[in-house]
């Protein structure tokens, strides 16, 4: 809250009429024994003027940087409403909406969002939220056991962020759940759909179909989705919902469309701010419904015949069903769905297709800079999409921190995840990035490469 506009005043007047004498005295159930009491170390109060000044200057150690970061976190241009309008008092300090009758704007909000995502995916229905994308997709695999019901397998290509694919380890593990992984062609750089075959005979219920994939690479969806479908397996969409204004949406894949769609809600108008925050989407088929986690918002007409919303379906909650609800992840980003929606709304269809085309004309324009540079090569063949894997003649490690001296923080090294790509770095573009601040970024890269590649100075032999 920016202004508290209590006086002293004000508080004696509230305290006389609730018939206490002080804000103590409101505490005075709690045992003295166990109150904190002072807080030691803390410096004198600060007015006003003070405190702003304090907390930018901190604020201004962080710098500003150029990001060519991607990898799951992305940078677009927010309109200013968006923000304007979700940190108003009725979004900002919004909870989760059980009495219908006080929070119908709230639940006409997440009505709306739940209708656009579901027209952005082309499925039934969505979900109001998850608490992020690597959680969403822990639920889907968690949601297509319980609906497959013979089989706890589930497909995972190693083309999935290698940290979701962790998250996703780390909740199922427990459940008896196993993951297989799938490998990825070396040269395109998508899942080899040949994988498949090699598991025949071995029921699995659900193949996860990444697209864009990690390395940004478009993946052969069509033929992924129809093979699932033939071994008897639910096709689990895992989307980048910029991409989705392109790309075909996931309940159009193959012959019969996707069943469950999840991804990271963050491009929608979220921020990035010290790894958060994030929220996760949901979408599916209607004959999966009763499976899926988190609320499901309806609109009804009252005693009256006027338009109202309610919580339809809430299986996920504990309140309803106790121990059978479908998730104990009880984090709802009502507040990032908020601006989701908000930023939604103010683009429209053909402002965020024109969003993920300059996206992609900015992606293709930084892989062929960098592809110009001696010894710097495209890691893959496919068709990308937002970020790209990028060969580098040298350690990507050392690359990058020359970059961040310069203020720009260049990508990701894959070496941890994915060794055997070698010196692979993942830039990324988004709209937000111009021609200027391209070849800025690919004249860094070639200077520090070529004074990389260059030999040392031979040591002068001492004279006898």
């Amino acid at each position: 809250m920016p202004f508290i506009p209590h006086t002293e005043q004000d508080i004696r007047a509230m305290l006389a009429a609730i018939g206490v004498a002080s804000i103590e005295e409101l505490f005075d159930e709690i045992p003295r024994e166990l109150r904190g009491g002072a807080l030691a170390g803390i410096p004198p109060a600060l007015n006003e003027m003070e405190i702003t000044r304090l907390m930018r200057g901190r604020a201004e150690r962080d710098g500003t940087w150029l990001s060519f970061l991607g990898g799951g976190a992305y940078e677009h241009h927010i309109p200013a409403a968006v923000w304007q309008i979700a940190t108003r008092g009725e979004f900002y300090s919004a909870y989760t909406p059980y009495q219908a009758e006080a929070s119908q704007g709230t639940l006409q909000l997440l009505y709306e969002y739940q209708t656009m995502m579901a027209s952005l995916t082309a499925l039934d229905v969505a979900n109001a939220s998850l608490y992020d994308g690597a959680s969403a997709l822990a639920e889907a695999v968690l949601m297509a056991v319980r609906a497959h019901k013979s089989s706890k397998r589930v497909l995972m290509p190693a083309t999935v962020h290698p940290v979701w694919r962790r998250v996703v380890r780390t909740i199922v593990r427990n459940q008896g759940i196993e993951l297989v992984e799938l490998p990825y062609c070396t040269e395109a750089g998508h899942t080899l759909p040949e994988a498949l075959a090699k598991l025949e005979g071995a029921a699995a219920a659900a193949l996860v179909v990444p697209q864009p994939n990690f390395f940004g690479v478009l993946e052969p969806v069509d033929e992924l989705t129809d093979r699932a479908h033939a071994r008897g397996a639910l096709a689990v969409a895992l989307v980048n919902p910029v991409a989705l204004a392109l790309l075909k949406p996931p309940g159009e894949w193959g012959s019969r469309g996707a069943d469950i769609a999840v991804g990271e809600g963050q491009p929608l108008g979220v921020p990035l701010a010290s790894g958060g925050p994030y929220c996760g989407f949901m979408a599916c088929r209607k004959e999966l419904v009763r499976q899926m986690p988190g609320r499901i918002v309806g609109a009804t007409v009252d005693a009256e015949g006027r338009r109202g919303y309610t919580l339809t379906l809430q299986a996920r909650e504990q309140h309803i069903r106790r121990s059978k609800a479908t998730s104990n992840i009880c984090t709802n980003q009502g507040l990032m769905v908020t601006a989701a929606t908000i930023h939604m709304a103010l683009l429209g269809p053909a402002r965020l297709a024109e969003v993920a085309r300059a996206c992609h004309a900015n992606t293709l324009m930084l892989a062929s800079r960098l592809a110009a540079i001696r010894g710097v090569t495209r890691a893959f063949s496919g068709a990308i999409f937002h970020e790209a894997v990028m060969r580098l003649p040298t350690p990507v490690a050392p690359v990058l921190q020359a970059l961040k001296a310069q203020g720009i923080l260049g990508g990701l090294d894959l070496k941890r995840d994915y060794p055997e790509l070698g010196h692979a770095l993942l830039v990324c573009a988004t709209e937000t990035k111009n021609e200027e601040d391209l070849a800025l970024y690919a004249g860094h890269v070639a200077r520090i490469i070529g004074r990389r590649a260059r030999p040392a100075a031979c040591a002068l032999k001492p004279q006898t």
